[in-house]
């Protein structure tokens, strides 16, 4: 393993961010309407290569219907508030009003309420009365009761998510999840995640899983690194990945998806994603400052509620505009956090490649001064323009 020294016989990898990255345009340009976008899952053909997490202030019902009519898939956490309470929008109400001292003690107190089954079977048929797909997400200790109910009531796809997840689990107290049986058993696509390593990602493909996710702790609301230390910067991280998905497509003609989860606060970031080999993205906080949103501007992560060692913080990203206009524009806001399709197709128009595929091939170079080269003004203007409005 190469590396750097980072003391006495103890070496390091330099693991890169989207932040350190850049793209480098291809020696041909193509019209950005006429690139290809969609990717598959399973026989599930998207239009849009981003899904909304499983995070209950960005998905609910509503929030699921809207995101598929606009041809994206939003994951419905079958472990949040969604699937404990029949009126779901009071207790979001709660957590929103609530103060920031007293926010993770609310959550804690809110997400002890049980999990009803059939609010499971409920949430999943109201999205698919309105003829969208819905996927639906839960930790792998509930997947085995879960997966069945969700596919009996219309799921489109099962995600079995948590912090870190691997084929291998050893515990004296709880069942390890069996994935290979456990996707022999369902007639649905699994996405299974996170992770963010070569080895743990090859052996979870070995299972039969359809998508993997990667990221650990780079969500706007996710505190995991700073609690337990852990994570790998997201470009390595799906670089990595990938190049895992390569190896066993070539070894076992199976092709798995990998999808970038969480870090991605722009179009580029995006972009960085899908060069980096991801398939598709799945983003929390750029949909949360949506209309739609059930969470009115505010953020929560999925670890937040945890009664040890909560690992996520309730976060105000604003009410921003439409989903329309996030994911198609027209942009009212030049931070790159709007019309994030177009600048997918624009990138990909300006880099050479008709589809994603070829996206994963583009140029990357080490870029520290991309954020900084040449923006002085951007930076001195905006830093006098928050102090005016402070």
């Amino acid at each position: 393993m190469g590396g750097f020294y980072i003391g006495r016989e103890r070496k390091a990898r330099k693991a890169y961010g989207f932040d350190e990255v850049a793209l480098v345009p291809g020696d041909v340009t193509l019209d950005p309407d006429d690139v290809d976008i969609s990717w598959k899952i399973g026989n599930l053909t998207l239009e849009v290569p981003i899904l909304a997490s499983a995070m209950d202030g960005v998905v609910d019902t509503n929030f699921a219907i809207q995101l598929g009519k606009l041809g994206g898939l939003a994951v419905l956490n079958l472990t949040g508030i969604q699937t404990r309470y029949e009126n779901p929008a009071e207790v979001i109400e709660e957590i929103v009003n609530s103060s920031p001292k007293e926010a993770v003690r609310i959550i804690q107190r809110i997400y002890k309420e049980p999990i009803k089954e059939e609010l499971i079977e409920e949430r999943i048929k109201e999205v698919k009365k309105a003829g969208v797909p819905i996927a639906v997400s839960c930790i792998p200790q509930q997947a085995a009761r879960f997966g069945p109910i969700a596919q009996e009531a219309g799921a489109d796809v099962f995600v079995v998510q948590a912090t870190v997840v691997t084929a291998k689990y050893k515990s004296s107290k709880q069942e390890r999840l069996d994935f290979t049986k456990f996707c022999k058993e369902l007639s649905i696509p699994v996405i299974a995640g996170n992770c963010v390593s070569y080895r743990a990602a090859y052996e979870l493909m070995q299972t039969g899983i359809d998508a993997i996710l990667v990221g650990v702790g780079p969500g706007a609301a996710c505190t995991t690194r700073e609690v337990l230390g852990v994570g790998v910067p997201q470009v390595t991280a799906t670089i990595d990945v990938a190049a895992a998905r390569d190896d066993y497509f070539r070894r076992s003609g199976r092709y798995v998806s990998v999808i970038t989860d969480g870090g991605m606060r722009t179009g580029g970031d995006i972009c960085k994603a899908l060069a980096a080999g991801a398939d598709a993205v799945m983003i929390g906080s750029a949909f949360a400052r949506a209309k739609e949103a059930p969470g009115k501007g505010y953020h929560w992560g999925m670890a937040t509620s945890d009664e040890n060692l909560p690992r996520g913080a309730r976060i105000k990203v604003g009410t921003t505009g439409t989903l329309k206009e996030i994911l198609y524009g027209p942009a009212r806001l030049d931070d790159g956090s709007q019309n994030l399709i177009w600048a997918i197709r624009t990138c990909m128009g300006y880099c050479g490649v008709t589809n994603i595929k070829e996206m994963h091939e583009v140029e990357m170079v080490i870029a520290p001064a991309i954020k900084s080269e040449g923006k002085f003004f951007q930076r001195a203007q905006r830093i006098i323009t928050e102090s005016l409005s402070s």
